[in-house]
């Protein structure tokens, strides 16, 4: 079994985010690991992440502001990896910061540095010729978005070359501002499940034990990021106290539903 396959077989997981570069990104990381995360998105910071809301713009800002390169990034997962042996590590970012150098160049420093997967938030299926085969060849897990629009005749596209888990996008919006009604998130996870053996996660404005824990209850994962990445701009070098703390508090949640 791969380490995302092993992080979704025993129940709901807890899949935390922070971005790359943003305070002592090490040591943050560890934190979420010890407040038990069971998979790590480590999101690469982009100039024009559409995706993304107030609170991960401002992430990517500083770190990019102290000059964080995809290098540097890379490296931070490599360290990472050699600390982390079991824990699934996951790059999340947008096409200029994965392709710019040739998808072989980016997916072997990948593979060289453990990364188990890679979500790429602005190439779509249409395009998976991109990174999706440099990735397969690589064993490193293409993993796609679903959204509350990704119909019937959308899903098998989407579908089509993902593996590792199915990133279900909560909202049709931006991350951190807004929740689904968790009625909407039911009726939306258990249409995808019928299409696909994939584990599905949920996320885009979860913030709160009490969300993770409604959520775990219909999903196979629950996403974290905007309310952990909100945690380092707030505590600066203290940071991984607090992450460690929320990421507990989340963990505990998620995991009651096993």
């Amino acid at each position: 079994m791969s380490r995302l396959s092993e992080a979704f077989a025993g129940g709901p997981a807890l899949v935390c985010f922070i971005t790359a570069g943003d305070g002592d990104t090490a040591a943050n990381l560890d934190a979420l690991v010890e407040g038990g995360a069971d998979v790590i998105e480590l999101g690469m910071p982009f100039t024009d992440p559409m995706a993304d809301g107030p609170a991960i713009q401002e992430a990517n800002l500083r770190s990019l502001g102290k000059g964080t390169t995809t290098r540097d990034v890379l490296m931070i997962a490599n360290e990472f990896r050699a600390r982390h042996r079991h824990i699934p590590l996951v790059l999340m970012g947008y096409a200029n910061t994965m392709i710019r150098r040739g998808p072989d160049w980016f997916v072997d420093e990948c593979k060289g540095c453990g990364v188990d997967g890679v979500i790429c938030v602005d190439i779509p299926p249409e395009e998976d010729a991109e990174l999706g085969p440099a990735l397969r060849a690589a064993g490193i897990a293409p993993i796609r978005l679903a959204t509350p629009t990704t119909d019937a005749a959308r899903l098998p596209a989407v579908l089509d070359g993902s593996s590792g888990f199915l990133y279900y996008v909560s909202v049709a919006g931006i991350t951190g501002k807004q929740q689904a009604a968790i009625e909407s998130i039911e009726a939306n996870v258990s249409r995808i499940k019928q299409s696909t053996e994939l584990p599905v996660a949920v996320g885009f404005g979860v913030r709160t034990p009490e969300q993770a824990a409604d959520i775990a209850k219909l999903a196979d994962g629950v996403v974290v990021g905007s309310a952990l990445v909100e945690l380092v701009g707030k505590h600066g070098v203290k940071a991984p106290e607090a992450l460690r703390g929320l990421t507990s508090a989340l963990a505990n949640a998620v995991h009651s539903a096993r």
